[in-house]
């Protein structure tokens, strides 16, 4: 089994269910260790829209790099999301961060996930459940990176209870 760490995203229709359904659509289809608290943040890239709900997971599982991608791409448009402008609205989004500690550069995929040093909205979540996890390019902790950015306005989404995996 690999150890996998995901960032999940949403700022359109109901977020927290939208999160919730990404969750259990993910529990279905691998064995998820631990979910971190959600995040409100404000938009990044193009910020004229609206806030996003953040979280971040760990999961193992037996499938491959690029099967996990295609499940996870797979999942979004179960959920319900379409096409669109880079950075822009979306209804789920669902980056695959780390894959164990495995670097991987195609066209298709890319591990460790490229931005993830430059987002705070990525990096608070993974680090309250990935602190001492250490970037297998950067050969930093999740928590050091976190530490070395402005948390940029990141707030505890206090609305929706923790979501939690029943074993």
């Amino acid at each position: 089994m690999h150890t996998v760490y995901l960032g999940l995203g949403t700022n359109l229709g109901d977020r927290a269910a939208n999160l919730r359904a990404a969750v259990i659509g993910l529990a279905e289809n691998l064995n998820v260790t631990a979910v971190s608290p959600i995040y409100e943040t404000a938009p990044w890239g193009i910020t004229d829209q609206p806030d996003f709900l953040n979280m971040c997971l760990t999961a193992k599982t037996e499938l491959s790099p690029h099967e996990l991608l295609a499940l996870l791409k797979k999942l979004e448009q179960e959920i319900g999301r379409v096409p669109g402008e880079r950075w822009g609205p979306r209804l789920i989004d669902i980056d695959l961060l780390f894959y164990a500690n495995q670097i991987i550069n195609t066209e298709k995929l890319k591990i460790p996930h490229p931005e993830l040093p430059e987002r705070a909205f990525v990096l608070h979540p993974l680090a309250d459940i990935a602190p001492h996890f250490v970037h297998p390019v950067l050969g930093e902790t999740i928590a050091i990176l976190a530490a070395k950015l402005d948390d940029g306005g990141i707030r505890p989404f206090a609305s929706a209870p923790p979501l939690k995996i029943e074993p």
